[in-house]
């Protein structure tokens, strides 16, 4: 996104905090693009949702969103993040509905290492690694960030840096520690 489009989305943000209905009506469009393409990589990063359209995912977030303050989101960054964290947990809840006795789920437990590649390989478990980043995430909220648009929005690191607002090499040691992090909880025995 273009910085000049950030401040609109920024405008319309703080509009909309203010209580004008319009600014709602002239904040969607400016983002829903990118909401889009955030929806499409989750679900092409994320198999066992055939069902699931990137139409759908994106039109669930923004209905999660219509249902928050506006006072919560700062600018554009901070509402294409909030997006992307509302997709994962569609995601994990969805895998949740899939991991019940009652639906019969089969997910399994996937080697860490091999999770991280992407896209997800299908035997990821959702619900494990959903668990897992909550803990990474009151550890190192950013590196939780970090690894949440990196896997679940397939982001390259310069882009995640810059959503995040850090330098690249920051982005890539925190994707290094919190894939460490993380491999050492998954790993465990259960």
């Amino acid at each position: 996104m273009g910085s000049a489009r950030d401040d609109g989305v920024t405008q319309w943000l703080q509009r909309w905090q203010e209580g004008d209905a319009q600014a709602l009506e002239r904040l969607l469009p400016l983002v829903y693009a990118d909401l889009r393409r955030i929806a499409t990589g989750v679900l092409r990063a994320t198999p066992g949702h055939a069902t699931l359209q990137t139409t759908a995912l994106v039109h669930d977030v923004l209905l999660r969103l219509l249902g928050r303050a506006p006072a919560q989101f700062e600018n554009t960054a901070h509402l294409l993040n909030a997006s992307a964290r509302m997709m994962r947990q569609v995601l994990v809840d969805r895998a949740r509905k899939a991991h019940s006795d009652k639906r019969g789920g089969g997910w399994l437990r996937d080697g860490f290492e091999a999770a991280l590649e992407l896209p997800i390989p299908e035997s990821t478990d959702l619900v494990a690694l959903d668990l897992a980043l909550d803990e990474l995430e009151t550890a190192h909220g950013r590196m939780a960030k970090v690894v949440e648009l990196r896997y679940f929005v397939g982001l390259e690191l310069d882009e995640i840096a810059a959503a995040l607002g850090v330098n690249e090499r920051t982005a890539r040691r925190d994707w290094a520690a919190a894939r460490e992090w993380l491999r050492e909880r998954l790993e465990r025995p259960a």
